[in-house]
């Protein structure tokens, strides 16, 4: 099989967002490559004061969004009236469709907080769908083990692992999205099966990959679109997401939380919420 090139490196930035919560963001609206990705926060400190301020109450349009703690609490509500708990290791899909507001709240759980909160694009079709969400635990989530000492967390997606066949449990996702967490030992080497055509994009979030590239910290790599396997190797130890998802090739119109296809959907998106029709 074809392994893919290295075709882009995105360099992550530290923000802000919610009430003071300090994050480290990629922002992805204009970054044609990386469709139909739109967005990549990482969530991590072991100081209160960096995130207890959480996310208030706000409202989303036209994108799914995927939380996926590896440490910490985060309590979601909504304008439906559900409510639903991340908790470590755990993850919640959740798809704005034509409106949803809710909050994100922290709650104190092992002590600190590491996550990612992912923005997945709908196509225009599916914008202005009914908004859903589903929690899954951790014990749902499968765990494989490599010959070498590293494991992958599957959340997403259908998977060949070392020539085991998985299945994550988040099967609703826009563009038939995959999301896996690698954790690799030093020099060990993990090579994964990908369908030709789909987007896959890697967030490096602790140690090094070997690329031939010099790297910054923590940064996204975008591999080409053609070829049907991913191979990495780690330098040191690392961990890193893997995402891979269909393109949707559509224009992208983003505002704040909403991504719509054009500038009038969103004056329409801003419209519907400041006269309380949102989400109805």
């Amino acid at each position: 099989m074809t392994q893919r090139s290295l075709e882009n490196i995105i360099r992550s930035y530290p923000s802000s967002d919610g009430d003071g919560v300090k994050i480290r963001r990629l922002a992805l609206f204009n970054q044609r490559d990386a469709d139909p990705f739109l967005m990549l926060d990482e969530l991590v400190s072991d100081d209160e004061a960096d995130y207890m301020g959480g996310f208030p109450p706000h409202p989303h349009r036209g994108m799914e969004t995927l939380t996926y703690l590896r440490k910490g609490a985060l309590i979601h509500k909504d304008h439906m009236g559900n409510r639903g708990e991340i908790r470590s290791g755990g993850a919640q899909w959740m798809s704005a469709g034509r409106g949803i507001i809710h909050s994100e709240m922290p709650e104190l759980d092992q002590g600190g907080l590491h996550g990612f909160q992912l923005w997945i694009n709908l196509p225009a079709k599916d914008k202005m769908s009914a908004p859903d969400y589903r929690d899954v635990p951790q014990s749902e989530i499968p765990v494989v083990a490599l010959n070498t000492g590293g494991e992958v967390r599957v959340l997403a997606g259908d998977w060949q692992i070392e020539g085991q066949q998985v299945t994550g449990p988040l099967d609703k996702l826009a563009a038939s999205a995959s999301y896996l967490d690698v954790s690799l030992t030093e020099s060990e080497t993990l090579t994964l099966p990908v369908t030709s055509g789909k987007r896959a994009i890697v967030y490096v979030y602790k140690g090094q990959l070997a690329t031939g590239q010099s790297l910054p910290e923590k940064p996204l790599l975008i591999y080409s679109t053609q070829g049907e396997e991913l191979v990495f190797k780690a330098e040191s130890d690392a961990n890193f997401l893997v995402l891979t998802g269909d393109p949707i090739l559509e224009p992208v119109a983003h505002y704040g939380p909403f991504v719509m296809n054009t500038h009038e959907e969103i004056e329409q998106a801003i419209k519907d919420y400041n006269s309380g029709q949102f989400g109805r």
